[in-house]
């Protein structure tokens, strides 16, 4: 492992099982939202997709149960892996988290499944 830290996609439910309720929605982001701090606590920097598709969807004047959603999504998480090293997989069914995963194999990255497994950096390595 290099000095560098890495960016890790935290991937998870979001849309699934919310049948478009912005309350729902809001509880799985903020359940991805609650691994952050563990990721960057590794010596790591989190990010979660939702972070950059929904200003990006507010933007076009839609939201996450728009049918544009599905358009701003997807392909934002696929652009970001394009920069990530590592993906941390939360539990629950997302088809959305399950592209990510498959993405990130495909492109060779780690995928964790629990933070405990994601590689501590060395205090030296965090200062």
């Amino acid at each position: 492992m290099t000095d560098k830290p890495m960016l890790i996609l935290i991937a998870g439910p979001y849309r699934s099982g919310a049948d478009g309720d912005p309350q729902a929605m809001a509880a799985n982001l903020a359940r991805l939202e609650a691994a952050a701090w563990p990721v960057f606590a590794t010596g790591h920097l989190p990010v979660i997709g939702e972070w950059i598709a929904l200003p990006v969807l507010r933007s076009a004047g839609a939201g996450p149960a728009d049918p544009l959603a599905d358009q701003v999504l997807y392909p934002t998480a696929d652009r970001l892996l394009a920069h990530c090293d590592a993906v941390l997989r939360l539990p629950g069914d997302s088809a959305g988290a399950d592209q990510d995963v498959a993405t990130a194999r495909r492109r060779g990255l780690p995928v964790y499944r629990d933070v405990t497994e994601i590689p501590r950096r060395t205090a030296r390595e965090t200062a």
